[in-house]
């Protein structure tokens, strides 16, 4: 596997957790004489590797705080990083990045070599305009919040069915045919929520409080466009998320709640509850596709085998999913729920070594396949492109990184057999993943627009804030009746991670998903084989172009308005029409 690509610059062993050992390869490109476009392209590359070794160190700290957020010493270690080591890295990062861009611009690299660096031009240039030193300890302690927040819903176990179980592992629960052990398992998952929920509150008032300081210092009039910027959204704005919004109210809304009172109706019910909408509703047992992290890996592997060998080649390296130690001894895979691990998933690069890591939450169900077949998709663009010198160029856009995830989601589809041995529970899933796909888009406009008004609002109350977020659930919810729980309703958004830790990245998702359905539509009128291709060479691009570009590079417009919604949910209904229930 490529791991330097045959630079020398970085020892291949250099603990960059340390600045003391980062600093003398900081000083010496800082200082390093550049006259020439071919000197500024060695020295572009020497700053790659030792950012690719930055980021790696960073990466395995992470790794392992988020795969046990109750041991100390992982937690420490991360801690000591954010605070020793993160803010001398950006400030050093801000001086290379100055120096790059006045460079750039004496030497013209943005025109040199056919363009090649032209984005790396444009975005190194943000990063300056960005830059202020009062802002690089808010970061660090933005930081050290979310690892609070990981901490604190790492945590979070209940006593239920006896045993103690993480709150990923009681959603096989919300699957049971028996409605009163769906609606036990529900409360007591929203009851130990509700008991970190004040302090959840706290935690997020404090970010963003912090927030709204760093976007102010940079000139901004709040974060809402701080928050533009520095995620480099070049290609759309403010305005084109709200029409995303009113596309989603006015066209997946209407499919969403026509789908809602067919489940009742189907359930014989006179009212849907929240623990009614992932049970089967004909009452058959839930979906069952692996037991354990080890068959799950053996599953998808062979699923991929069948879409196109090169991918399942990419998968196969990453191990058997057999590991439970987070990144020791080089491990790519940690797959399987328990308690301490932070209940999410991700797939993370290690850039230096070009190693994916991923991780989830597996505990035997639908959506833990889908998990696995979405972090797989990340893993491949990662790997698509770890040939790449530049280490700018080997992560693209979320707006296209999560095209690459969504995509196998919905391409696997017609190999699932692997994982389901009937044609019933074929059809379920296939089913289930179409309509998930499609009603996601909502919930992605209510995280969406309710940061939207958060950060506009810096100085809104809790209680504001709460009477907005109920206001969102009128315009893009699920037809449920919440009475009687209205105090767990006004606090849902706290389950929502990328609140915390990500600030405005979930609207990629939806651009994201039309892309993803976009790709699938494609695969159905021309062949998966044309799909693929488009697929594996858009990814193959990384970062190097623009956004629009790499949408066509896969064959996709790069449209999320109303027209490309209509398209979408007609497609689908046609699809669902066609698959048994």
């Amino acid at each position: 596997m490529t791991t330097t690509a045959g630079r020398d610059f970085v020892p291949a062993d250099l603990d960059a957790t340390s600045w003391e050992v980062i600093e003398p390869y900081w000083r010496s490109l800082l200082e390093r004489p550049v006259g020439s476009i071919d000197a500024l392209e060695s020295w572009i590359l020497d700053r790659s590797e030792l950012d690719a070794a930055c980021s790696e160190s960073r990466a395995d700290l992470y790794i392992r705080m988020t795969c046990a957020t109750d041991d100390v010493a992982a937690q420490e270690a991360y801690r000591r990083y954010v605070e020793a080591v993160s803010p001398r890295l950006e400030q050093a990062s801000f001086e290379l990045d100055r120096r790059q861009t006045e460079l750039s611009r004496l030497l013209d690299l943005e025109s040199a070599r056919g363009g090649r660096y032209a984005v790396l031009v444009r975005d190194t240039a943000v990063e300056v305009d960005l830059f202020r030193e009062e802002n690089i300890p808010i970061r660090a302690e933005l930081r050290l919040l979310s690892q609070s927040y990981e901490q604190m819903v790492g945590a979070m176990t209940v006593e239920f069915d006896g045993a103690e179980r993480t709150l990923p592992q009681m959603g096989v629960y919300q699957e049971s045919a028996d409605r009163t052990v769906r609606e036990s398992a529900w409360r007591a998952v929203a009851g130990r929520r509700l008991r970190d929920a004040d302090a959840i509150d706290d935690l997020y008032e404090r970010m963003i409080e912090k927030r709204d300081r760093v976007a102010r210092q940079a000139g901004f009039s709040d974060y809402v466009g701080y928050a533009f910027r520095s995620g480099h959204r070049f290609d759309y704005g403010v305005e084109e998320c709200r029409a995303f919004h009113e596309a989603c109210e006015k066209v997946v809304v209407p499919f969403m709640r026509r789908a809602d009172e067919r489940r009742r109706a189907a359930m014989g019910l006179e009212v849907l509850r929240p623990w009614d909408l992932a049970v089967d509703v004909k009452g058959r047992p839930p979906l069952r596709p692996f037991t354990g992290g080890r068959e799950l890996m053996e599953r998808s592997i062979r699923v991929f085998e069948r879409l196109d060998p090169r991918l399942s080649g990419m998968l196969a390296e990453l191990g058997d999913g057999g590991n439970s130690s987070g990144p020791s001894a080089g491990a790519c895979l940690d797959l399987d729920s328990r308690k301490g691990k932070a209940p999410w998933g991700y797939q993370y690069m290690r850039d230096r070594s070009r190693r994916p890591f991923i991780f989830m939450n597996a505990s035997g169900l639908h959506r833990d396949m889908s998990t696995m077949l979405h972090e797989a998709g990340h893993a491949f663009h990662s790997m698509l492109c770890r040939d790449e010198p530049l280490l700018a160029y080997r992560h693209s856009p979320i707006e296209f990184a999560e095209v690459a995830s969504m995509s196998m989601e919905l391409l696997t589809m017609p190999h699932w057999g692997v994982f389901y041995d009937t044609e019933a529970d074929l059809s379920r899933a296939r089913r289930r993943q179409i309509e998930d796909g499609v009603t996601l888009l909502p919930w992605i406009a209510t995280i969406d627009a309710f940061q939207h008004w958060v950060y506009s609002n810096p100085d809104h109350s809790r209680e504001d804030r709460a009477a907005f977020w109920l206001g969102l659930d009128g315009r893009f919810g699920h037809a449920v009746s919440w009475e009687g729980i209205e105090g767990v309703k006004s606090k849902v958004w706290q389950r929502q991670g990328h609140l915390f830790d990500h600030p405005f990245y979930y609207i990629e998702y939806g651009i994201a998903q039309i892309g993803a359905l976009g790709l699938w539509a494609r695969s159905k009128e021309e062949g998966p084989g044309a799909a693929v291709e488009s697929y594996l060479r858009a990814l193959s691009l990384g970062g190097s172009r623009p956004l629009p570009e790499l949408f066509a590079a896969a064959g996709l417009a790069f449209d999320f308005g109303p027209a490309a919604m209509e398209r979408i949910v007609d497609r689908v209904e046609r699809e669902l029409e066609s698959l048994p229930e």
